[in-house]
């Protein structure tokens, strides 16, 4: 006896696939991801992952890549999936190791050149006379913080965080990078090691032993979550859990909460308006991110899941 199949029209969006059939059959237990790789062989794509399906009543993007389509109501009761080509695409992982590796490159290349950077562009820095003093110990330990954090981050990426989608459009790569690049990269290098920032010092007060201990616990409790948070999805599975891990009884994504709290210590440590200016962007980013996971868990777990009222930090946000 033959097994179930599933038939759909196919129908395409904006920016379209020329070879695009004009419709599939699939198996009855075909997911998002299997009729991607479908569709693609027939169309002639290389790359299945640059092909995108939309559900055709409500318009919007199945991001799910491992949901089956027979769950999809909006394309079941049309029997049509919408199709649009996504552009050349470049994987999530390799996205966050390019962005992580620009302030690790930034706070390499600001102090080699250091001597001749601010005494031929001392712009507001104004320190001409101070280009070739060398970097002081507070300097030197913020070199370490910046490049502890973002070593971290690539390590982390690499080895412990599992990815929901495969991959993402090539060209939002340079877009993703730039805050990174700019803001934690090329901005805090330039005030943290100039000659005579509020950075140039040579012994640590109480205060930057206080931001010293808040980058620490920080750091620290952030890899637990995220080793924590990686535990609860099977290797190339899409499927999301109930966090249980330090700080999820107080917020929704305790990793940014404890983000935040590190990169309080090196304001702290550094006094620099840049260091601030950064991860104030980045708390924009992150509220709405939070926000969403809350959104999502409430969705999916229902009465299963304790609704939080914070979602990244308690009292705050």
């Amino acid at each position: 006896m033959a097994s179930k199949q599933l038939s759909f029209k196919l129908s395409n969006r904006s920016t379209p696939i020329k070879k695009l059939p004009a419709s599939v059959d699939l198996p009855y237990d075909a997911t998002v991801e299997d009729a991607k790789r479908v569709i693609a062989k027939q169309a002639g794509i290389s790359d299945y992952n640059r092909v995108g399906l939309f559900d055709p009543t409500n318009k919007q993007i199945l991001k799910n890549r491992r949901s089956l389509l027979r769950d999809e109501q909006g394309v079941m009761s049309a029997s049509e999936l919408s199709v649009k080509d996504l552009g050349p695409q470049v994987a999530w992982r390799t996205v966050f190791v390019i962005e992580y590796f620009g302030p690790i490159l930034f706070h390499v290349l600001i102090p080699l050149v250091r001597p001749y950077l601010y005494s031929i562009f001392p712009g507001p820095f104004k320190y001409i006379s101070e280009a070739e003093t060398p970097m002081t110990s507070v300097q030197w330990l913020l070199f370490a913080l910046f490049h502890l954090h973002f070593l971290k981050r690539e390590y982390e990426t690499i080895f412990v965080h599992k990815f929901s989608a495969n991959t993402m459009p090539a060209r939002n790569i340079v877009r993703n990078s730039f805050f990174y690049w700019f803001f934690a990269g090329l901005l805090c290098a330039l005030d943290i090691y100039a000659p005579g920032s509020l950075s140039a010092r040579e012994t640590l007060g109480l205060v930057d032993y206080a931001g010293l201990a808040l980058w620490t616990v920080g750091e620290v409790c952030n890899w637990i979550v995220h080793q924590h948070l990686a535990s609860l999805r099977k290797p190339g599975g899409t499927e999301r859990g109930i966090p249980n891990c330090i700080g999820s009884n107080l917020v929704t994504s305790p990793n940014y909460m404890f983000e935040v709290l590190a990169w309080v210590g090196v304001i702290l440590i550094s006094r620099s308006w840049t260091v601030a200016l950064f991860i104030s962007l980045g708390t924009i980013y992150m509220r709405s991110w939070s926000r969403g996971k809350e959104k999502a868990l409430r969705k999916e777990f229902g009465d299963r899941y304790k609704a939080k009222k914070y979602t990244m930090l308690p009292g705050l946000i």
